[in-house]
């Protein structure tokens, strides 16, 4: 797993973190410290993140029990209440900590999402860094960058390439996979192709 950072000198974007080092910790201390999650289930470290450094926080909308029940064909009693990703901010609507985002959003931090695999699995680009970070959709787990094989059912592989070929219109310089090295555009190009 992956997490990267992105000092804008005004805030430090901390995207889907994880042990993040010292450093970094203390530079958030002294800029507007925001944690972008690239999906619900990518909290990762982000709880302990917002109580040291008193963070905010985006990040897609976690399953309900619902979406659990129409993505994987489960019954009502076993979805439950839902995923419980991020469950410590349920409830917690009115909240300035929390900003839920979806696909097509712009975020007021320079972040535009795109969706992925999921309504919830995001792809980020971030115009002024030339920068595409990807949350499960764009992964290397080990074969190389590329798209994700792992599709819920009802979702092609051709429908999940036709939402993310708008990024090869971008001026991306730099892929950052939630799972896997920084990559380039030509990278991406083959993952789209």
């Amino acid at each position: 797993m992956s997490s990267y950072a992105l000092d804008d000198g005004q805030r430090l974007l901390l995207f889907d973190p994880l042990g993040v080092p010292d450093a970094l910790l203390a530079l958030g201390r002294e800029r507007e410290p925001v944690i972008v999650l690239t999906a619900p289930w990518h909290e990762r470290d982000a709880r302990v993140l917002v109580a040291q450094l008193d963070a905010t926080v985006f990040a897609p909308p976690p399953d309900t029990a619902q979406d659990l029940m129409g993505k994987y064909g489960i019954t009502a009693e076993q979805a439950g209440d839902g995923s419980p990703d991020l469950a410590w901010f349920r409830g917690d609507s009115d909240s300035d900590t929390v900003h839920w985002y979806g696909p097509g959003d712009r975020l007021p931090i320079g972040v535009e999402a795109y969706e992925g695999r999921e309504g919830n699995d995001l792809v980020l680009w971030l115009e002024s860094a030339g920068v595409v970070v990807a949350g499960d959709s764009l992964a290397d787990f080990g074969a190389g960058f590329g798209l994700n094989e792992w599709l819920r059912g009802g979702v092609t592989r051709e429908q999940v390439l036709e939402r993310l070929r708008p990024l090869l219109e971008l001026p991306v310089e730099i892929v950052l996979p939630a799972h896997g090295a920084p990559t380039d555009r030509a990278a991406l190009e083959h993952a789209l192709s």
